[in-house]
């Protein structure tokens, strides 16, 4: 069956294959009774435009790229809906690689040369297709600086950063400073914190929240209370027995993920310590399983969902030639649940 063109509709609608254009296209004016009888037209000989040589002719595609570094570590899925969610308002294609790092190197990002080759394949395929652009989606803020060349199209970056690309990464420092405000607005003064690895920006930045709060609540400092983990469960129990063991141990603890959290309320249940009667905990990341422990963590929620959204709006504005702020940190949001209570008075 031959595909029905422009030519077969302005023959049978009784017009010139430009009119026909112009009611496809909207770009000029057409008498009311011709628009409906080409329209009329279209419909009957069930006409669907050819979008490859219309984008061809436009210098347009509509398509975006994404690439992800891993679509199973857990921040991912919510910042690919978030950029679905504004390619659906907005009538554009998402074409989506997944780089599999975290099962390819696991934790070993300082080990570039390894994934460098997967990422320049992916752009390059990307490119190949006409996409307008990318948004490039990490499993662990870092420095990606020099490691992407898209060839003078538009990148954005999400959940990581360069020096000199838009990026979209929510406020670590922030988060953790309202940690500390909010134990503190419960009474709490002897808190202790669980860092992931210090070479994480991620935990520097938590880790100046928490000073920061410190500081301007003039708690009593103890460097006894800071306790330098390893985002995993283990580090979270093992630390929390040493707090535990402590002279004077704290009544609170702020732990900078979920995941050490439930090594700090699995140490707590050992040492005979009740979660939140005597220990407060507060985690980070507001992982699904945080609200099904006992107690239930109280946690800061990541803007996963804007930061996509906000990386598409962002990569248009860019691609129309518009200006866009270079770094953008949406806001966490405190969960509250059951492991916060003020302090037991002694």
């Amino acid at each position: 069956m031959s595909r029905i063109g422009i030519k077969d509709i302005a023959a049978k609608a009784n017009v010139s294959t430009a009119t026909v254009s112009y009611v496809l296209n909207g770009t000029r004016n057409v008498k009311q009774n011709t628009k409906e009888r080409v329209l009329r037209v279209i419909e009957e000989m069930n006409y669907k435009p050819n979008d490859i040589a219309k984008s061809l002719k436009s210098q347009r595609t509509n398509t975006i790229g994404v690439i992800a570094e891993d679509v199973t570590v857990f921040n991912v899925p919510e910042i690919i809906d978030g950029i679905n969610d504004f390619a659906d308002r907005h009538d554009l294609h998402i074409l989506l690689t997944n780089l599999r790092l975290d099962k390819r190197i696991g934790r070993k990002f300082d080990q570039v040369d390894s994934y460098r080759k997967y990422m320049a394949n992916a752009v390059s395929d990307l490119l190949g297709k006409q996409v307008e652009g990318i948004i490039y989606v990490g499993v662990h803020p870092r420095d990606l600086t020099g490691l992407v060349d898209t060839s003078g199209k538009p990148i954005v970056y999400t959940y990581c950063y360069t020096q000199q690309d838009i990026s979209i990464q929510y406020d670590d420092e922030q988060a953790a400073f309202e940690a500390m405000s909010y134990l503190i607005s419960k009474g709490h003064r002897r808190i202790a914190i669980i860092s992931g690895m210090m070479d994480s920006v991620p935990s520097r930045m938590r880790f100046n929240g928490f000073y920061k709060a410190v500081t301007q609540f003039e708690l009593p400092f103890d460097p006894q209370l800071i306790k330098m983990g390893d985002w995993e469960a283990k580090s979270g129990y093992e630390l929390t027995k040493e707090l535990l063991a402590l002279p004077e141990p704290p009544t609170a603890v702020l732990a900078m993920n979920d995941v050490m959290a439930v090594g700090v309320l699995r140490a707590a249940s050992e040492a005979g310590v009740p979660i939140p009667q005597r220990l407060s905990v507060i985690g980070f990341d507001n992982r699904e399983f945080s609200d099904y422990l006992t107690p239930r963590i109280t946690t800061f929620d990541l803007p996963l969902h804007e930061m996509g959204y906000r990386a598409m709006d962002s990569l248009m504005r860019s691609i129309r030639g518009e200006e866009v702020e270079q770094k953008q940190s949406p806001a966490c949001r405190l969960v509250e649940r059951d492991s916060v209570a003020p302090p037991q008075q002694s």
